[in-house]
């Protein structure tokens, strides 16, 4: 006589290793480059004269942080592969 499988008392499949996170290598050659609390108060000016050019109407605040960020991580990149003495 066969016995039939209980799918109750069948082993668990093994679940394949997490594959680890990769960092970005930009984003740690900025961090590296420039302490974190220079980079956030250089964002912040950056987006305060965005806001500026806006006459400060809200409603964009997120808009002008993001743009800030992206245009001093830009600025820091450019300079962190340019010349150095």
């Amino acid at each position: 006589m066969t016995r039939e499988k209980n799918p109750a008392s069948a082993p668990a499949k093994k679940r394949e290793p997490r594959k680890p996170v990769v960092v970005k290598k930009r984003k740690a050659a900025v961090t590296a480059f420039v302490d974190p609390e220079s980079r956030a108060a250089l964002i912040a000016e950056a987006a305060f004269f965005r806001a500026e050019k806006r006459g400060f109407a809200p409603g964009h605040e997120v808009e002008d942080w993001l743009a800030a960020e992206s245009e001093v991580d830009a600025k820091l990149m450019s300079a962190e592969s340019g010349p150095r003495v």
